[in-house]
């Protein structure tokens, strides 16, 4: 029941079958007598006698130790995510995505190395490289996302990692992470890859070549905005050495969060359907209005990103951005304000949609926003959400939106 190995089905089967082992979902005589596995709380494992104690197996997966090496419920949840990811051996949970992404560097990088970032990445990466890995002596450094070149020619001996993410989370820029991830290895660095927009399911990371991916499960995956969680997948040698970091570090998820988790996940292949077709209508919609003078959606034809994003992903998400033409930061934030079916929030990949300012200016290093060859006036950005509402009601409240925002500019000229 599992379909651990069944890289022939569809990601909807797929996504149906993966970690229903049937010794965790149900008794001995009685293997998968329920449809999910139970919830397993616990922090002590007991052992029959020492006997049993002392033929353990010494730190062995999906084997009763400890609660802090997981149970069944944490272990369906790994093996879900492995069977979706192809060419991974093995999937380490983490409390957060932010967690993932530390886990995976103190796995990676030593004192003295440096890290090579994308310039477009989550604010949190960035802020761990001008704090946390600066303070254990790691030296980040950031390049163009769109130029390969130009991470080829940040590479010092010092080099041991790059940090991709694609599309960025904010300006949406699609990179071209086959020649990423190619380039590092002809320098022997690890690459690994934030693949939280699309997911296992739109961008096979490992299968193009990177060493480690990994996914903010509190978007796609939880799909409902009551849990968070990070994971990171691997091939067999660095999947070992991030669980046994993970392990040192006491690092351990909640069995009722791996529940929540478990339950999002046989919806995510629809949900993330759904939410592409609306935010590509949205896009398209956006892209004809006059008010607008970017649509940052690489799912959309003619988009920046959008020949990468055909060539490489197999599907998107809801999250894109657009944005105005001329306006003022008020302006933008009276058009939020005007929004009736998007909350403001920081997140995505729930069934809610939301809306948020994008203002990437003060966080680039190297690159410049707006880019070259855009009028500078047109710099105020926002970024989408798009959930599981009617499309024609999200335009709808966009149209009205707009006409607030058209105000608020003409009233500050």
């Amino acid at each position: 029941m599992n379909g651990n190995d069944d890289t022939r089905y569809g990601p909807g089967t797929r996504v149906t079958l993966a970690g229903r082992t049937a010794e965790w979902t149900g008794t001995p005589g009685h293997p998968g007598a329920v449809v999910n596995p139970p919830v397993w709380r616990a922090s002590t494992h007991l052992y029959p006698d020492m006997a049993a104690l002392r033929a353990h197996p010494a730190n062995a997966d999906g084997q009763f130790y400890y609660g802090r090496r997981g149970a069944p419920t944490q272990w369906a949840l790994a093996e879900a995510l492995t069977a979706l990811e192809p060419e991974a051996a093995g999937t380490v949970l983490y409390p957060s995505g932010v967690a993932a992404i530390a886990g995976v560097m103190l796995t990676v990088l030593r004192p003295g190395n440096v890290l090579l970032m994308t310039d477009n990445a989550y604010e949190p990466s960035r802020a761990m490289g001008r704090g946390l890995l600066r303070d254990f002596g790691v030296e980040t450094r950031w390049f163009d996302p769109l130029d390969p070149a130009a991470m080829a020619a940040a590479i010092c001996p010092r080099t041991r990692a790059v940090l991709i993410e694609s599309p960025g989370s904010l300006t949406m820029d699609v990179s071209d992470v086959p020649q990423l991830v190619k380039i590092a290895r002809e320098h022997g660095l690890v690459s690994v890859i934030d693949n939280t927009w699309a997911s296992s399911l739109g961008f096979a990371a490992l299968s193009q070549g990177v060493d480690i991916a990994v996914m903010s499960l509190t978007k796609h995956v939880g799909g409902h905005s009551d849990v968070m969680m990070g994971s990171a997948s691997a091939g067999a040698s660095w999947y070992r050495k991030l669980r046994l970091r993970a392990q040192t570090m006491g690092t351990v998820v909640s069995p009722d969060d791996a529940a929540l988790l478990l339950r999002g996940l046989r919806t995510m292949d629809i949900r993330l359907q759904r939410t592409t077709a609306s935010a590509l209508a949205l896009a398209q919609w956006l892209a004809a209005r006059a008010e607008v003078a970017h649509v940052l959606c690489p799912m959309l034809p003619g988009a920046p990103g959008h020949d990468l994003w055909a060539r490489d992903f197999t599907g998107g998400c809801g999250l894109f951005s657009f944005v105005l033409k001329g306006g003022s930061s008020a302006a933008r934030d009276a058009l939020i304000d005007a929004l009736a079916l998007f909350g403001i929030g920081y997140s995505w990949g729930g069934f809610e949609s939301l809306a948020t300012p994008v203002d990437p200016a003060p966080i680039r290093s190297a690159t410049a926003w707006p880019p070259a060859g855009w009028d500078q006036a047109d710099r105020f950005g926002i970024r989408l959400a798009v959930g599981l509402e009617d499309p024609a009601d999200l335009i709808a409240d966009l149209e009205q939106a707009l006409g607030v925002w058209r105000n608020a500019r003409e009233t500050a000229a």
